[in-house]
């Protein structure tokens, strides 16, 4: 096979400067805006680039990030936007190409930097395969079709997955609500309603003039949103202690995030961070364990009657909040323990099945584009003409 360097088949397209201020929100008059990211930059007014062309990122942590363009668009100063200008190669094949090799551009031709780089004579000399025009079509098809099918099939994953989110949290919200006989096979349940202040202890904050010891520090991006798992602490003592790190924290606490609550960041203790210190941003409640479960308490402040009271309660300003006193004024039902204990156990395996299904689901999507991107090299791997 015949290869050619890019910048012999290729012609650079226009560039301009824009800045955030400038950009629209999308609506029918607008045209995407791309720049040195691996996303669009936003949407603008006007274009400065007709379709079927590329652009490749010029700087920063995304150089060489390839991008193909159907329609118009507008380049902005820190990409390379091109379209072939050779009646023998067309552009989308060249698209295709060198999206095959987008990690080995990364890696290879970038220049590493305070800001990494890709230099356009580099580039220009990035060396391209002719195969005849009717076979660059089909290819271009084929891929098309895969990548068509592949964004088909992302979206159904992603639909089932909200689906099976929804479908958990609707039977949470309905096992938890105790004013549906229903619920439990028409039989009334002994439910006490309290508050949360009456059903919790006192906690206490750590004295730092008094020791020297080192803690594991929870702060407000330590508790995953998601899966609700203390995901990473950083290690503290008095000298390096932030401001906001004072509550001690013991097994079996649930702490809550006061800061942004909607966003409904909440966990319960393991017996690894017994005696952590957490951020005053977090509402710590310690259940009586002779009325709620600390599991209990968690799924109850899972549900979404709880996130509309904080939604009512929360306070704006710089960004939303809610007291610790307000928090802890939400009434809760009190069932038995054993009660509990059984409500407790059929939302862990719902949780369970819920987990198995949001980390199957993205190792399916991954899985589907690494076979993607297996035919596309085959496709692509022409050997050079001696």
């Amino acid at each position: 096979m015949e290869y050619v360097r890019l910048g012999e088949v290729c012609k650079s397209l226009h560039k301009g400067t824009l800045t955030t201020k400038d950009l629209i929100e999308q609506n029918e008059y607008s045209y995407p805006v791309i720049n040195s990211g691996r996303g669009l930059y936003g949407y603008y007014h006007q274009y400065n680039n007709e379709g079927d062309a590329f652009t490749v990122a010029a700087r920063g942590e995304y150089a060489g990030y390839i991008t193909y363009f159907s329609d118009k668009f507008w380049a902005g100063g820190l990409c390379y936007p091109y379209r072939s200008n050779s009646p023998k190669i067309c552009t989308k094949f060249i698209f295709y190409y060198l999206k095959a090799r987008q990690e080995y551009i990364r890696y290879t031709l970038v220049a590493e930097g305070s800001i990494p780089a890709l230099n356009k004579g580099t580039l220009d000399l990035f060396e391209i395969p002719v195969p005849p025009l009717p076979v660059q079509e089909e290819i271009v098809r084929i891929l098309d079709s895969f990548a068509e099918l592949q964004a088909e099939l992302q979206a159904e994953l992603q639909a089932e997955l909200q689906k099976r989110l929804q479908q958990y949290e609707y039977y949470r919200d309905k096992l938890l609500s105790f004013s549906d006989l229903s619920n439990w096979g028409g039989q009334e349940v002994s439910v006490e309603w309290k508050k949360l202040d009456e059903i919790c202890h006192s906690t206490c904050n750590i004295k730092w003039r008094n020791t020297n010891d080192h803690y594991e520090y929870i702060d407000l991006t330590s508790v995953d949103i998601d899966t609700h798992a203390i995901v990473a602490t950083t290690r503290i003592n008095s000298e390096t202690a932030p401001s906001r790190a004072q509550q001690i924290v013991k097994q079996g606490d649930v702490i809550f995030a006061t800061t942004r609550p909607t966003q409904m960041r909440v966990c319960v203790i393991p017996p690894k961070y017994d005696g952590a210190i957490c951020s005053t941003g977090y509402c710590v409640l310690r259940p009586d364990t002779t009325k709620v479960l600390s599991s209990f308490l968690f799924f109850i402040l899972s549900i979404e009657d709880f996130k509309r009271y904080l939604e009512q309660k929360q306070t704006m300003g710089n960004y939303p909040a809610i007291s610790n006193k307000l928090l802890k004024e939400y009434v809760i039902p009190i069932p038995s323990l054993t009660e509990q204990q059984r409500i407790v156990e059929v939302l862990d395996r719902f949780d369970t099945l819920t987990n198995d299904i949001t980390a199957g689901l993205p190792a399916e999507i991954e899985a589907r584009r690494k076979q993607y991107e297996y035919y596309r090299d085959q496709l692509l791997a022409f050997k050079k003409k001696a």
